[in-house]
């Protein structure tokens, strides 16, 4: 998984994450992250395998305070080789499911950064819409300022 985040975060600018800042993230670590993202009842996370590889994930984390637990969070990562084959709008989908099981939760939020028109159109097509915007949220490696956009989808 940390070797297939590494190079999904290489692909493309539009991770919260550069391949270097994962160079020193140890398998230590990683498995401390993986088991908190699976192994409890807050998040799930899902893996797409091609041919023996991981070709994307899904991680979906439940809100667990009371005036919160109607809210769901989301995050997608897909290697660029799989783009436009629909693994992303399956691994979406699951999610969903998985949130609307749940029975509680009434919205599923994520956040996307902007110039990613691709993540926005899969977005958008799950049902996703822009409810606010946080200006200047990220600074890409060149030094510009681009803002993130919050969505939401009701269930």
């Amino acid at each position: 998984m940390l070797q297939f985040i590494m190079k999904a975060s290489g692909e493309t600018e539009f991770l919260l994450r550069s391949p270097e800042e994962w160079a020193d993230f140890s398998l230590d670590q990683e498995k401390v992250f993986l088991n908190a993202a699976c192994c409890n009842e807050n998040s799930m996370m899902i893996a797409c395998i091609v041919d023996g590889r991981i070709a994307g994930n899904c991680q979906i984390s439940f809100s667990t305070g009371m005036k919160e637990r109607h809210r769901a969070s989301v995050a997608i990562a897909l290697l660029q080789e799989f783009w436009n084959l629909g693994i992303g709008t399956k691994m979406f989908e699951e999610m969903i499911h998985i949130a609307g099981e749940r029975g509680e939760i009434r919205q599923i939020e994520l956040d996307y950064i902007e110039g990613n028109s691709r993540a926005r159109s899969l977005y958008e097509k799950m049902g996703f819409r822009i409810t606010g915007v946080k200006p200047d949220a990220i600074r890409m490696k060149d030094g510009s300022f681009v803002n993130e956009y919050m969505m939401v989808k009701k269930l």
